[in-house]
């Protein structure tokens, strides 16, 4: 049973993230968001872990981040954070699709 590093660093990631936009711009939503979605994505390099054919969480986690932050990038065309976070969980999408081949 190997487990999952890299799930876990991008669920680490975005938690930390959102903690970050509460202490620079007081975003509560930002806090709620990262904190959320790093739980879930953070269950979901568990799930992984456990059976590596079960990606159906941190696929649907890393795929509604990559749509959400991706429009966010389009409109702001601001790198950080939504460009970041929309890459990196495309990324994740990739990697999990290669798992499963």
């Amino acid at each position: 049973m190997a487990i999952d590093w890299i799930g876990f660093a991008y669920a680490a990631l975005l938690a930390v993230g959102g903690v970050v936009g509460y202490t620079r711009k007081g975003s509560k939503i930002s806090l709620a968001a990262g904190l959320t979605f790093g739980s879930v994505a953070g269950y979901g390099a568990y799930c992984i872990t456990r059976d590596p054919r079960n990606v159906k969480i941190s696929l649907f986690s890393a795929f509604l981040l990559t749509i959400i932050m991706g429009m966010r990038f389009k409109r702001s065309k601001k790198l950080m954070p939504a460009g970041l976070v929309a890459c990196l969980s495309l990324l994740m999408i990739l990697r999990l699709v290669f798992m499963l081949l």
